[in-house]
């Protein structure tokens, strides 16, 4: 690629990243203005001095569809929001890979996996520590 053409391509990407900043900093103040300062998921309060671990979420995952009343918007903490969407990441995957992805979600609501410990713990194989014979 010729200096002149690579120039041009980092202007654009710049330019692009320039947009993507102004628009993040408008819908940000404005649903910080909406909602009380609070993570949707785990309920965690924020305070000025941390303010900036809120983050906004797209719930359509359009970061374009910005409505002034915040339909689109939920505020959730830097966690919760990487958690959000490695979900929807693990979700693609499975259904390229032809998982029925609610049916393993229901798999996974739904095991028990201590089911059978009473019944181990009743034989006595497993004794808690400290126990007494």
């Amino acid at each position: 690629m010729d200096d002149a053409r690579r120039a041009h391509t980092d202007r654009v990407i710049a330019a692009a990243l320039r947009d993507r900043q102004s628009r993040d900093a408008g819908y940000r103040e404005q649903a910080l203005k909406l909602f009380p300062w609070i993570c949707g998921r785990c309920r965690r309060e924020f305070t000025r001095d941390n303010l900036r671990q809120l983050t906004v979420h797209h719930k359509d995952h359009n970061h374009d569809n910005n409505p002034a009343d915040g339909s689109n918007w939920e505020l959730l903490c830097l966690y919760c929001h990487d958690n959000e969407h490695a979900r929807e990441l693990d979700a693609e995957a499975a259904r390229a890979a032809g998982v029925d992805d609610r049916q393993a979600l229901h798999d996974r609501a739904t095991a028990r996996p201590f089911s059978g410990l009473m019944d181990l713990l009743g034989q006595g194989k497993h004794k808690p520590a400290g126990s007494e014979d």
